[in-house]
């Protein structure tokens, strides 16, 4: 007992430097927990931060493949997620590029017919003499080369979705066909006198004036009618400026998972640069050339090729007098280049970045003739 209490006199008159620094050695203790405590609360933040980002590239809406956070892409998701429970048909209005197979999509997810097909036909990629059998079908022996019976899309789609891209390419004598099939459900395949009833939510788009073809009779009013019942017009990408940034981000997360690159900054130089140019091409075309660049990128942060956009990135001559007065300019000077081929690889279509049918159809509107350019052997 005596023992112990030597002990506790010793302990307790301890030098007062060592009860100092046993001090210090406690407080700094407590220090370093508050240091690692908040480090830790930073980290938590930063990756609650990254994970916001990636929230706000993807939208607001939680639409997938659907980026931007602009008044008027939420005006388009707001109609969407208006009419996508019901069965009305959906035409969707808009340029080329500008992103109407997602809405489409997405339409069709948030349906009751979500759990079904959504079948889609680019009316503007087929033949026109191929296309009435792509859509309804044909029986064997319907034509010559029809060796066995087909389905068509439209069976397909049964109980749900159809899309039909770029409606306005419908040949004249096919549109009453379709026609029949919005008022009456029902259509016969080729080669065959037996009708077939469909229940099929139709979803169509275009990047032409289907009003002006009715004008001049090259689509029909009734069908227009019926095809024009919910209305969306998809915003080029120079109406939502402010969206280029996340979409730039977006592709080039997209990309650089695909190819397996570590790429983790923009340089701010060219993203200022990309956010200001006009993008004729919309979205699409801005897809293609981020692919590019990730393509071209050897380092952490993205090599953009600014030249490649034209007059060295600057868009302000791009963008002087009429849009269309620019587009139409824009195409003879490329058919020049490409000695007025339009398809292939070399072509103008390609090196437009755009569908083939789609180029020809603006030639079509401003009286391009491409023939006019080639050069002579």
């Amino acid at each position: 007992m005596g023992a112990c209490i030597g002990a506790n006199e010793r302990f307790g008159s301890a030098d007062p430097d060592h009860q100092r620094r046993f001090e210090q050695v406690i407080s700094q203790s407590v220090a370093l927990e508050s240091a690692y405590r908040e480090i830790a609360e930073l980290k938590d933040k930063l990756a609650q931060e990254r994970l916001y980002l990636e929230d706000e590239i993807r939208g607001e809406m939680d639409f997938e493949g659907i980026v931007g956070k602009s008044s008027a892409l939420r005006n388009v998701l707001n109609l969407v997620e208006t009419v996508a429970p019901s069965d009305s048909t959906v035409l969707l209005l808009g340029e080329t590029g500008t992103g109407k197979e997602l809405i489409a999509r997405a339409i069709h997810d948030r349906s009751r017919r979500k759990d079904r097909t959504l079948v889609k036909l680019n009316c503007g990629a087929i033949p026109s003499g191929l296309l009435e059998s792509e859509l309804f079908g044909h029986e064997r022996g319907a034509f010559t080369g029809a060796i066995a019976s087909k389905v068509g899309r439209l069976e397909l789609a049964d109980h749900g979705s159809l899309f039909l891209d770029e409606v306005g390419d419908i040949p004249v004598e096919i549109q009453p066909k379709l026609l029949r099939v919005l008022q009456e459900r029902e259509f016969e395949r080729l080669g065959s006198n037996r009708t077939k009833r469909v229940d099929v939510r139709l979803v169509a788009a275009t990047n032409r004036d289907l009003e002006k073809m009715m004008e001049n009779r090259e689509f029909r009013s009734d069908l227009y009618y019926r095809l024009n019942v919910f209305p969306i017009r998809i915003p080029p990408l120079r109406e939502r400026p402010g969206d280029i940034p996340l979409l730039i981000r977006y592709f080039t997360q997209k990309y650089s998972r695909r190819m397996q690159k570590q790429i983790e900054s923009i340089p701010a130089a060219a993203l200022r640069k990309l956010s200001g140019w006009h993008w004729a091409g919309n979205i699409r075309e801005l897809e293609n050339f981020i692919e590019r660049s990730v393509i071209l990128t050897r380092g952490a942060a993205l090599q953009v090729p600014i030249g490649e956009l034209g007059n060295n990135g600057n868009h302000a001559s791009a963008m002087s007098g009429p849009r269309e007065a620019h587009e139409r300019d824009e195409i003879v000077s490329i058919l020049k280049v490409t000695s007025g081929r339009v398809g292939g690889p070399d072509g103008a279509a390609a090196r437009m970045l755009i569908k083939r049918t789609t180029l020809i159809a603006r030639m079509k509107k401003f009286g391009i003739d491409p023939r006019a350019h080639r050069n002579p052997s």
